[in-house]
C-alpha cells in the first residue's frame, strides 16, 4: 500500500502543518477578543457567560456528531470546505450586532480627548440618581463638570474602547458612554478624572465626589446603559427612555446568541474532522508517531494571529468602525484567513480508503471511563480544570481592560503562555519520569490556581505578564499528564476516542457550565472574587485527589491487551523474538514487585 503514488507521506505532512499553522491565526483573530467585543457591545458579565456557555455546550455536543457524521459517509472534505466556507461567512453576522450605543464610534479617532467620567469594575451598576457631595466651589474637579452631551451606550467602555470628544454640553446628572467601567491606569494619566464612591474602587483621589442612591440594575456592562434613563426618568418622571433601552438589551442579546450559535454550529467540526483525516492518512502507512509534532504548528500560528490582529486592530478600526463598536477588525480578519485556510484545505490529506471500525468508539470510551476509577478521577479533573479555565479565557481581558491595558498587551500575555509551552516541552519525559502522572496534574492544579489567585489582585496594565509562565504548567504539563495517562490506561482502539473524550465532552461541558455559573458571579460580586472561587475551588479538589490516589485499586505495569493486539505479520521473526524476551523479562519484573 505504500507503494500507492497516493500516499505521500511528505507532502501531506507539510500541507497539514501549513493547515494548522494558519488554522491557528485564523482562531486567535476572534476567540481570545471576543467575550471583549461583546461587552462592546454593551452586554454585562451574565449575558456574556450566557453566550460562551452556549458556545462550549455546542462544542462538546455538536462537533463529535459531525466528526462521526463525515466519517460515516465518507463526506470529510465536503465538510472541511463547508466549516471554512460557512465559518468565513458567519463570522461576520457579529459586526451585524446592533450595540446598545447607536453610535458608539471610537471616540480615539476623533483626536479629542476630553474629560471623563471614569465608572467601576464590572458588577457594580451605576443607575440611581447620582448626587454630588459637598465641595467649595473652587474645586475644578468636583465643581466644574464638563461632560459630553451624548446617549449612554451600555458599553463597558474603557480607555481606548471609548473616550468622549470634548462638548460643551453639561450632564452633571448622567454619565457618557466611556464611563460604563473605568480604566483605573487611564485615571491616573489623566488629571480631573472623576471616580464615584461605589463599593469595590479603591485608590480615587476624589472618593466622595459621587455617590449612588438607589439600588442598582445591573443589566448592562457596568450597569451604565440604564444610567442615563434613570437619570432622565427621575428628571422627567417617566420611564419611557428606561423601556427602550431593556428593549435594545434584548434585540442586543438576542442577536448576539443567534450569530454565536450559527457560527459555532459552522467552526466547531473542523479540527476534530482534520485531525481524524489525517490521522487515519498516516495509520495508513505506519507514519503514526509523525502525527504528533503538528500541534506545535497550531500553537506557532495562535501565537502570530493574536499578536498580529491586536497589532492591526488600532490603526485599522478608525476606518471599518467609524459608526460601529470597536473591534470589528477582528471579524474581519477572521473572515480572510478562513478564506486562506480554505485554499490549504483543497490540498489537505483526507484518507481515500475507508477502515472497517466500531462505530460505538465513543460509548466504548465513556464504559471505559465509567468503569475505571483512574479515569473518572481524571475526567473530574478535567471538568473542574475546564470550568475554571473558562472563567480566565471569559473575563481575564475585561479585568485587564480595566487596569489600561491594551490589545496588543492582551494578545503578547497569551502568545507568552503559548510559546512557553513549546519551549518546556523537551522537558516532557523528565518531567513525568521525575514528579509521576499524579504528581505532574497536581502541579497543573497549583499553578492554575496560584495564576487564578494573581488574577485577583491585578494592580496595573504589565502585571498579568509574569502569570502568564505558569500556563507552561497549568496548561501544558496538566494535560502531558493526562495525554500520558489515557494511553497507559485505554484499551486496544480506544486511545483516541478516550482523547477525544475528554478532550471535547468533558473539557468543553466544564468550561460551558463555569462560563454560565462565572457571569453571575461577576454580576454579583466582583471579578476578583470569580478568580478567588475558582482558585478555592481547584485547591479543594486537588486536596481531595492527592489524598483518594492511595486508595485507588493499583495500576497494571504492563497492558497486556495492548501486548496481545500486536500483528505478529507486522514483524519479522527476529523482532517476535526480541518482543518474546522483552515480554517476559517485564512479567519477572511484574512478579517480583509484587512478591515484594
Amino acid at each position: 500500500m505504500s507503494a500507492n503514488p497516493q500516499w505521500d507521506v511528505s507532502r501531506a505532512l507539510r500541507v497539514a502543518r501549513l493547515f494548522h499553522l494558519v488554522c491557528g491565526v485564523r482562531d486567535a483573530c476572534v476567540t481570545p477578543f471576543l467575550t471583549l467585543y461583546l461587552r462592546q457591545l454593551g452586554l454585562a458579565a451574565p449575558w456574556v457567560g450566557i453566550l460562551m456557555g452556549t458556545k462550549h455546550l455546542i462544542a462538546a455536543s455538536w462537533a463529535p456528531f459531525c466528526a462521526f457524521l463525515a466519517r460515516s459517509h465518507q463526506k470529510r472534505r465536503v465538510l472541511l470546505t463547508a466549516s471554512l466556507l460557512g465559518s468565513a461567512g458567519a463570522s461576520l453576522f457579529m459586526v451585524l450586532v446592533p450595540p446598545l450605543d447607536r453610535d458608539p464610534g471610537d471616540r480615539r479617532c476623533n483626536g479629542s480627548h476630553s474629560l471623563t467620567a471614569e465608572g467601576p469594575p464590572p458588577g457594580v451598576a451605576l443607575t440611581g440618581t447620582v448626587t454630588l457631595a459637598s465641595e467649595p466651589a473652587s474645586n475644578s474637579a468636583a465643581g466644574a463638570l464638563s461632560l459630553p452631551r451624548e446617549r449612554s451606550s451600555g458599553v463597558a467602555g474603557t480607555r481606548g474602547f471609548g473616550e468622549g470628544p470634548g462638548e460643551s454640553g453639561q450632564e452633571p446628572f448622567s454619565y457618557p458612554p466611556s464611563s460604563s467601567v473605568g480604566s483605573t491606569q487611564g485615571a491616573r494619566n489623566r488629571s480631573g478624572v472623576l471616580h464615584p464612591d461605589t463599593p469595590g474602587v479603591t485608590d480615587s483621589p476624589l472618593k466622595g465626589a459621587f455617590r449612588v442612591v438607589s439600588p442598582p440594575l445591573p443589566l448592562f456592562a457596568g450597569g451604565t446603559a440604564l444610567a442615563r434613563s434613570a437619570n432622565q426618568s427621575a428628571a422627567k418622571g417617566d420611564s419611557r427612555d428606561l423601556g427602550l433601552s431593556l428593549e435594545g438589551l434584548q434585540w442586543t442579546f438576542i442577536v448576539s446568541l443567534g450569530s454565536v450559535v450559527f457560527w459555532e454550529l459552522l467552526t466547531s467540526p473542523l479540527e476534530q474532522v482534520a485531525d481524524d483525516s489525517l490521522y487515519e492518512y498516516l495509520d495508513f502507512v505506519d507514519a503514526t508517531d509523525r502525527y504528533r509534532s503538528l500541534w506545535v504548528w497550531r500553537l506557532l500560528g495562535t501565537s502570530v494571529g493574536v499578536c498580529g490582529i491586536a497589532a492591526l486592530v488600532g490603526p485599522l478600526d478608525c476606518f471599518l468602525a467609524a459608526s460601529g463598536p470597536r473591534g470589528v477588525v477582528h471579524f474581519y480578519g477572521y473572515s480572510l484567513v478562513s478564506t486562506l485556510a480554505l485554499l490549504v484545505s483543497i490540498a489537505f490529506p483526507v484518507p481515500v480508503c475507508r477502515r472497517r471500525e466500531p462505530s460505538y468508539r465513543t460509548v466504548k470510551a465513556l464504559s471505559l471511563v465509567v468503569g475505571d476509577p483512574h479515569l473518572t478521577v481524571l475526567a473530574l479533573t478535567i471538568f473542574l480544570t475546564g470550568g475554571a479555565t473558562s472563567a480566565v479565557q471569559n473575563f481575564l481581558f475585561w479585568q485587564m481592560k480595566d487596569h489600561g491595558s491594551s490589545e496588543l498587551i492582551m494578545g503578547f500575555s497569551v502568545a507568552l503562555g503559548l510559546l512557553g509551552e513549546i519551549l518546556l516541552h523537551p522537558f516532557k519525559a523528565p518531567l513525568l519520569r521525575k514528579l509521576s502522572r499524579v504528581g505532574t496534574v497536581g502541579l497543573g492544579l497549583g499553578c492554575l490556581a496560584g495564576q487564578l489567585l494573581y488574577y485577583s489582585f491585578l494592580w496595573n496594565w504589565w502585571s498579568v505578564l509574569p502569570a502568564q509562565i505558569l500556563s507552561t504548567l497549568s496548561h501544558g504539563a496538566l494535560w502531558w499528564a493526562v495525554t500520558t495517562s489515557i494511553e497507559h490506561l485505554a484499551t486496544p482502539g480506544t486511545e483516541r476516542p478516550l482523547s477525544a473524550l475528554f478532550r471535547g465532552h468533558v473539557c468543553e461541558s466544564g468550561a460551558s457550565l463555569g462560563s454560565f455559573v462565572g457571569g453571575f458571579v461577576v454580576m454579583r460580586f466582583s471579578l476578583p472574587v470569580l478568580f478567588q472561587a475558582c482558585c478555592v475551588l481547584l485547591l479543594l479538589w486537588l486536596a481531595l485527589f492527592l489524598s483518594i490516589q492511595p486508595r485507588l485499586p493499583q495500576e497494571r505495569k504492563i497492558n497486556y491487551s495492548k501486548l496481545l493486539a500486536v500483528e505478529a505479520s507486522d514483524t519479522s521473526d527476529s523482532e517476535q523474538g526480541t518482543e518474546r524476551d522483552w515480554l517476559v523479562k517485564a512479567m519477572r519484573e511484574e512478579h517480583s514487585d509484587w512478591r515484594g
